[in-house]
């Protein structure tokens, strides 16, 4: 591997952390074919994004897609928790 990246999400709350977490696992499980490995952690409230890949190119797209689908299921997570 030639490029890697490494993010940490700080959430507000454990439960927000799970949520995400879990729904991101069939994406870390199942991985299409591609050009990047990506592995999720947890460090306290922080979720710990690793992504590694052949070439710069795989490593934005891959960083891209999980950084929206993260945003996504906090947007989702935040108006639950409003509603509640």
């Amino acid at each position: 591997m030639k490029a890697k990246a490494e993010i940490r999400l700080k959430f507000p709350s454990e439960k927000a952390l799970k949520t995400v977490s879990d729904a991101l696992l069939p994406e870390i499980c199942k991985p299409v074919r591609g050009r990047a490995n990506v592995a999720l952690e947890t460090d306290g409230l922080c979720l710990i994004l690793k992504v590694e890949s052949e070439d710069t190119v795989a490593l934005r797209s891959a960083l891209n897609a999980f950084l929206r689908w993260i945003n996504s299921m906090t947007n989702v997570v935040d108006v639950l928790e409003h509603c509640s």
